[in-house]
């Protein structure tokens, strides 16, 4: 080619480039004159929403259904539920604690409602569904009660469901309940520092009184087809028991206690047994996603399983087991402040009471004296919170309800002693004859004198070391319909995943939970209006009818499945008949 026809061409590429210059820049140009204002607004808007979405409430996690919001969860819902998706389906609940307590006095008997977190979610449910709840008869009066098959109707007065009572020897409750349960699974759940003991003799004794559960299910059962609530860690055995005996049953076992992680669940001698025992459920349920997945690890660990991570599932020895969360909630509207005056009438009354000058605020704290519980871990932030603030000394009561628990055993003896010791020195170091800053009172209290001090208290602290809930949080929540009122909860209960407004801490810092204890003293009742709104409103629309609600409408998409499986010819598989996609967990509301 000439020297002419090369410069031609050199002529004609750089031309090509300046116009495709100039259309990038115009193009550029017209996006920033005609975009800028909403790309803007769209970058903060998502900023903002991937905020919000780090703090999700754990009841919104899992797939559960965001229109399941809409819908008022209420005792009618339930049986409704029940009617339209599970016809003519018993409703068999098993709990160690039992709801009503006959015990022997001077002039008769006397009915006790234990302060239970179990019992007062459990008990609006089981007369929801007009079922049966199996439970431990401990009364001194409870055989007296019951008819000759061991029943008694309840509620007194008012019946709409039947207690079934199960007798236990000394030794079969000494080594279950106080041995295996509390002194090996208990301490081995919960980060608390406190070790474990494991005995054969312990283990035999759990395995006992599991089967003897197991025998009153089948008793009680009026098909092969109940729905079977079993609670807690008293009978982690219990489910595998019913699957042998009742393979048709939808067995759903609700762990109320945290799951460790899978090193510290190696501890226990029985991990294999406990796991397969759990995993004869259909469903098992957590309260919070974190615990699920320990449990999860736990099993992909010590068992030959195949874990369904997209459909939270595991497949285990040829059937498929739902793990999920269900966060644990109360009753609502609480059916106690119906029985109590206005916020003020209960606030003169608790004061005049503890005497308490009007000018002195009132911390309170409400559980079982139990070494999870952080109770002296609060009396530590009291005394840094005189030492840091002097000027508060005088000014402010803690008012510590603790439930005598488990007294027989070391470890809670120990922790009386070394409450009641603490309690002495705070009171000796800046207490007067007039003020006393610690007022600890042992002894039990019936759920509305509970609800009476949650009305009367300026701040409500929830310092649990490690806690699977807490259903005290939501119970000051919902007792305070004045919106006012401070709730200090610790990071390590399962409740701050959802009380998001609270004033969040970690109990083991006792520098930073006194400055939080300060910021409670010292909110402005707008502020407080402010935290208190969202967390009513969230454990408003987060009921114990919503929680049960949730785990009956999967129990009756397992039973569909497992009925649609059959007529087809396909009821050989029943791992994949078991198997509720995350998809169609989202999809489905309540109509």
């Amino acid at each position: 080619m000439s020297d002419y026809g090369l410069e031609v061409l050199w002529l004609l590429i750089l031309a090509s480039l300046g116009l495709s210059v100039v259309a990038v820049v115009f193009s550029i140009l017209h996006q920033r004159h005609s975009q800028t204002p909403a790309v803007a607004y769209t970058a903060g808007k998502d900023v903002a929403s991937d905020a919000a979405r780090k703090v999700l409430r754990e009841f919104e996690k899992n797939g559960h259904s965001a229109d399941a919001a809409l819908v008022t969860w209420s005792p009618d819902t339930l049986r409704k539920i029940l009617a339209d998706e599970l016809p003519e389906t018993q409703v068999i609940v098993v709990s160690n604690r039992e709801p009503y307590i006959h015990n022997t006095r001077d002039d008769g008997v006397e009915l006790l409602v234990p302060a239970s977190g179990l019992v007062s979610a459990l008990e609006p449910i089981t007369r929801a569904c007009a079922g049966t709840w199996i439970a431990y008869g401990g009364g001194s009066a409870d055989r007296l009660t019951v008819d000759k098959n061991d029943r008694v109707e309840v509620p007194p007065g008012k019946p709409s469901y039947t207690l079934r009572r199960v007798w236990l020897t000394e030794e079969e409750y000494q080594g279950y309940y106080l041995g295996f349960a509390n002194e090996g699974l208990w301490p081995l759940c919960h980060i608390a520092f406190t070790r474990p003991i494991f005995r054969a003799l312990d283990w035999e004794a759990y395995e006992s009184v599991n089967r003897k559960f197991a025998d009153t299910v089948v008793a009680e059962a009026r098909n092969e087809r109940p729905i079977v609530l079993v609670q807690d860690y008293h009978f982690a055995l219990l489910p595998r028991m019913i699957r042998e005996r009742m393979p048709e049953a939808i067995v759903i076992t609700f762990w109320h206690i945290p799951w460790p992680n899978s090193e510290v669940y190696s501890i226990c001698p029985w991990r294999e047994r406990i796991l397969d025992g759990l995993l004869g459920s259909s469903i098992i349920g957590f309260h919070t996603q974190f615990h699920a997945n320990n449990f999860a690890e736990s099993v992909d660990r010590f068992l030959e399983s195949r874990i369904e991570r997209a459909d939270a599932a595991i497949s285990y020895g040829g059937r498929t087991t739902l793990v999920h969360a269900y966060p644990i909630s109360i009753e609502w509207p609480a059916e106690l402040l119906a029985k109590l005056p206005d916020v003020g009438e209960c606030r003169a009354r608790v004061r005049e009471r503890i005497g308490l000058k009007a000018d002195v605020k009132l911390c309170v704290g409400v559980e079982r004296l139990d070494y999870t519980k952080g109770i002296l871990d609060r009396f530590q932030v009291l005394e840094e919170l005189f030492t840091r603030h002097p000027e508060w000394i005088g000014k402010l009561v803690l008012l510590q309800i603790a439930a005598p628990s488990r007294g027989t055993l070391p470890a809670y003896k120990q922790l009386h002693d070394e409450c009641r010791r603490y309690v002495d020195e705070i009171n000796q170091r800046y207490g007067s004859e007039n003020y006393s800053p610690v007022l600890m009172v042992d002894k039990h209290h019936a759920q509305v004198q509970v609800y009476e001090i949650y009305r009367a208290a300026d701040i409500c602290m929830v310092t649990s070391l490690h806690d699977g809930m807490n259903l005290v949080a939501k119970e000051f929540v919902a007792a305070r319909d004045d919106e006012q009122g401070v709730l200090l909860l610790s990071t390590f209960a399962g409740a701050s995943r959802e009380l998001l407004e609270a004033l969040i801490v970690n109990p083991y810092d006792t520098a930073m939970t006194s400055e939080a204890l300060l910021q409670a003293l010292t909110m402005t009742p707008d502020e407080q209006r402010e935290r208190m709104r969202p967390m009513r409103e969230m454990v408003r629309n987060n009921n114990v009818y919503r929680w049960a609600g949730s785990m009956l409408l999967d129990a009756a998409r397992l039973r569909k499945r497992g009925d649609l499986g059959r007529v087809t010819g396909n009821g050989e598989r029943p791992s994949n008949n078991n198997v509720i996609s995350m998809f169609e967990r989202t999809r489905k509301a309540v109509s």
